[in-house]
């Protein structure tokens, strides 16, 4: 149904009639097509290529990927005359793409959008935006030397509900936070062996790898990559990025001071090499604020949800509502709630908002109108990545991680 519909875009598009996109120094002509490249067409990209016929006059001209079936596929979700590739390299160099699409693993986020930057093409990246906290200077100055429009792919940015609570939070309405306290917990067990069957033949291992160490190809950790720490960083950087981004968004925070974090393996143990069961401390003691996170595979209680506490009362948000609670003793005359999604409180994901279509239209709208400016540029995806990597210091060495 969905390649149908993507099918019907495309042939209405301005590419079908010859249309190309010319950039001046405010940016695109709103009839003009936009040509996005994807690099990495795994289970993310396609989650979000779900969005793109909601896009006006926007068509995939190249699609990238070290894995043939995913390579197949993302063709048949492009336009018919689309170029395919293994290496980011022949995708990047072609004058047919403006834009890229950046869902590969997270040790290829940063190479590959300064790569983008310097080819002077235009960047949706997904989070975390680095896998270490030395990456963060050079992806920033990509950016700006290069004027592109980079997008981290923290979509709760763009969500309606979430902008109308910054709002809430920021006219004081329960009054100063000095705590926050995030989760993003799941009873799901993605943990066994064996189930993944592979031919390494349709795989470039060695390209995937990329500046990782070398290693023999694995079939369970070339699908499961984000527990492994030569390529993704566990639950501090695949879930909580997407609250203590948020933190700092609202908060006008940067990056903590320290953090003081545990992780166990209860589900696990000898499967990931990250914990299934973590918990940290963030201090930002010169903007007097404490966050607490924690995280499991193991029980879903509370799931994905932020509360900034305040010294007047609690502002409760997950991905389909907020909620201001006033604290005991204390009456707000701007208590309420604002329920969008259906479903019972801290799902991963609801049916309203859209956040990936909210966020996806704000990058497409700030590349045609360069005044504008995208929700969630380099800047802040390296201030909430650098939160999960203290946090992820802390846990590998067992000792509280102080930031230099």
């Amino acid at each position: 149904m969905f390649i149908h519909h993507r099918r019907t875009f495309l042939s209405s598009s301005a590419l079908a009639t010859g249309a190309l996109l010319v950039e001046t120094s405010r940016g695109f002509a709103a009839n003009d097509t936009l040509r996005v490249g994807l690099i990495g067409v795994g289970g993310r990209c396609k989650h979000l290529l779900k969005s793109f016929p909601a896009l006006p006059n926007v068509t995939i001209t190249a699609v990238c990927d070290v894995f043939a079936d995913n390579l197949e596929a993302g063709k048949k979700l492009a336009d018919p005359k689309a170029f395919a590739t293994t290496k980011h390299e022949e995708l990047l160099a072609r004058k047919d793409v403006d834009a890229v699409l950046i869902a590969a693993p997270d040790h290829w986020h940063v190479p590959l959008t300064v790569d983008a930057c310097k080819a002077g093409k235009d960047v949706y990246v997904e989070k975390p935006l680095t896998h270490d906290l030395s990456e963060g200077a050079a992806v920033i100055a990509a950016q700006n030397e290069h004027k592109r429009v980079v997008q981290v792919g923290t979509q709760q940015r763009s969500m309606t509900h979430i902008l109308e609570a910054y709002k809430l939070l920021k006219a004081g309405v329960v009054g100063k936070v000095h705590k926050v306290h995030c989760t993003w917990n799941r009873n799901a067990n993605r943990f066994q062996r064996g189930k993944e069957a592979l031919d390494a033949n349709k795989v470039d291992w060695k390209r995937f790898l990329g500046t990782a160490k070398a290693q023999d190809f694995d079939a369970y950790k070339f699908r499961q990559w984000r527990w492994f720490w030569d390529f993704g960083g566990g639950i501090f950087t695949d879930l909580m990025v997407h609250w203590l981004d948020v933190v700092h968004w609202f908060l006008d925070l940067d990056h903590p001071a320290s953090a003081a974090s545990v992780g166990d393996w209860f589900a696990a143990k000898g499967v990931w090499e990250t914990p299934d069961t973590v918990q940290t401390l963030l201090r930002y003691p010169d903007k007097q604020v404490q966050v607490y996170f924690e995280g499991t595979f193991s029980n879903n209680r509370n799931g994905s949800m932020c509360e900034f506490m305040g010294t007047e009362g609690t502002l409760y948000l997950d991905r389909g509502r907020y909620e201001i609670i006033p604290d005991r003793g204390k009456k707000l005359p701007e208590a309420k709630s604002l329920v969008l999604g259906t479903g019972e409180k801290g799902l991963d994901f609801y049916d309203k908002p859209d956040g990936e279509l909210l966020h996806l239209t704000n990058w497409v709208e700030t590349i045609r109108d360069r005044s504008k400016k995208v929700a969630c540029p380099a800047e802040a995806g390296v201030g909430a990545a650098a939160g999960a990597h203290l946090a992820n210091q802390s846990l590998r060495t067992g000792q509280v991680a102080v930031w230099k």
